[in-house]
This record gives structure tokens, C-alpha cells and sequence, in this order.
């Protein structure tokens, strides 16, 4: 279920205005990054019926979402993200 949602989610994306996406998969941690054109077209992914159904699945998996929105011209570093999120939104399930 969750391959096949994945995918789902990466082929939404592709049909987007996303500029940048990194994703990496540290044991239990899974971390994504996505860079946009402007802030409406974020929007309307994460709203996406997909991304959606992704974060009603987040429920059952994790114990935790930790969320960072900034500007910039390009993707961070996993270093600088890691330091960001401990600093971001926490949503705790």
C-alpha cells in the first residue's frame, strides 16, 4: 500500500510546478524535500487528494510529522534540514 501511494504522490508531483525533490530513508525516518515556484503551487499539492490520503496514512506509521516551510532558490542540505526540523511544526499521533 504504501509503495503504490508513494508512487502515486511522485507522479502527482510531476504533473506539478515543483522545482526540486529530494527524499531519503534513514531507518525508521523518512525525510522529503520539495522546492516550488511559488507558494499557491505548494498549496495545492499538499491540499492534493493524494497527499491527502498519504497524511491520513501517516497516522497509522508514525508517531510523529515534523514540518518546515522557508524560501528559497534551492534545495537544502540534509544537514541544514535536519537542523530546521528540529526546530519546526511537530503534529504527534
Amino acid at each position: 500500500m504504501l509503495s503504490v501511494l508513494a508512487l502515486k504522490i511522485i507522479k502527482q508531483l510531476k504533473a506539478t510546478n515543483f522545482k526540486g525533490f529530494k527524499k531519503r530513508l534513514l531507518w525508521t525516518k523518512h525525510y522529503t524535500i520539495t522546492l516550488w515556484e511559488t507558494e499557491k503551487d505548494m498549496k495545492e499539492f499538499v491540499n492534493s487528494s493524494v497527499h491527502l490520503e498519504a497524511m491520513k496514512l501517516s497516522k497509522k506509521i508514525a508517531k510523529e510529522i515534523r514540518t518546515v516551510t522557508i524560501e528559497a532558490d534551492e534545495l537544502p542540505n540534509w544537514n541544514e534540514v535536519k537542523r530546521m526540523l528540529a526546530k519546526g511544526k511537530v503534529i504527534t499521533f
